[in-house]
């Protein structure tokens, strides 16, 4: 890696008028101690100011447009073949929504001079400064049973019984994890280059899972940094039914395609369970999730508006 580290950052937006601008203003200060070589915004067609107030950015955008609603793989992938990798170390891959405070990419950098590692992720907070979880472990048929039973949450909190990290002393300490949420990723571009492109299939939720679980297939290792922050808004997927849907409906498929028939049969019956349960219940997010596992053609084909 050069003496002082460029990197490039590619933020995804779609209709994200409403945050990019504080997400652009902070990229200055979040880069301090490496060079910020671009930033390159990719639109999946936004229909508000999204492009207007990237142009009008106090910081030099390159503008990538796809020119329809394409998913968030997609419009990474667009991105990131804009940049001229060879002159490159590192891309910090963001969503809209997120906010960089002082000197956060460096540590992520310095992260991944460690032998092996690819992928570095910062520890993610809340606007109000409160733990956002974001680290995973490798979803199970076993785990799915206990967050069906129980709750992801509340198995998070329970040893290592859940996928979803939620014990607040597993962010104190940095270390490898298995994946990690996809809103703020910096990728080498050793990495990069060979893991290749992300799988659009996906179009939203579980493309940042693929790529970090392919990348671990290739030797390339997910090391989250507490020493760098960074603030997230997020949370549509929680409140959303048809987001919720698809995130289930993608967890179903990514387990499917790596580990099998029979043990992806086992898995979608056993989301399907929990979110029959919690839909029985008059949770609407579920019923909207249950609909969508028992009509798999019943996906979307560009993002939500």
């Amino acid at each position: 890696m050069r003496e002082i580290p460029r990197v490039a950052v590619v933020i995804v937006t779609y209709n994200s008028a409403s945050v990019l601008g504080s997400c652009l203003a902070s990229l200055p200060d979040g880069a301090k101690g490496v060079e910020l070589a671009e930033i390159v915004v990719a639109d999946n067609a936004s229909t508000d100011d999204s492009l207007a107030i990237a142009a009008l950015a106090e910081v030099p955008v390159t503008p990538v447009q796809l020119g329809r609603n394409a998913g968030y793989a997609a419009a990474v992938n667009a991105g990131i073949a804009a940049l001229d990798l060879d002159t490159l170390d590192a891309v910090y891959v963001l969503n809209p929504d997120c906010r960089l405070p002082p000197e956060s990419i460096a540590p992520l950098v310095r992260a991944l001079d460690r032998p092996g590692v690819g992928i570095s992720v910062p520890k993610m907070v809340n606007p109000d400064g409160s733990l956002q979880p974001s680290l995973r472990r490798m979803p199970t048929v076993g785990r799915a049973v206990i967050e069906a039973v129980i709750g992801g949450g509340r198995a998070g909190r329970i040893g290592r019984l859940g996928e979803l990290i939620t014990d607040p002393r597993e962010y104190v300490k940095a270390g490898p994890v298995v994946w990690a949420t996809g809103a703020a990723m910096l990728i080498s571009v050793p990495a990069i280059r060979a893991v290749g492109p992300w799988d659009e299939s996906f179009l939203l939720y579980s493309e940042e899972t693929e790529f970090a679980l392919r990348a671990a297939d290739l030797g390339w290792s997910l090391w989250y940094e507490p020493a760098a922050l960074i603030e997230h808004i997020g949370g549509d997927s929680g409140v959303n039914p048809t987001l919720a849907a698809l995130l289930l409906v993608n967890k179903v498929k990514l387990f499917r395609r790596r580990r099998g028939p029979l043990a992806g049969a086992a898995y979608y019956l056993v989301v399907l369970a929990g979110e029959s349960v919690r839909a029985l219940a008059g949770r609407r997010v579920s019923q909207k999730s249950v609909l969508w596992l028992l009509r798999p053609s019943r996906r979307l084909t560009a993002l939500p508006g």
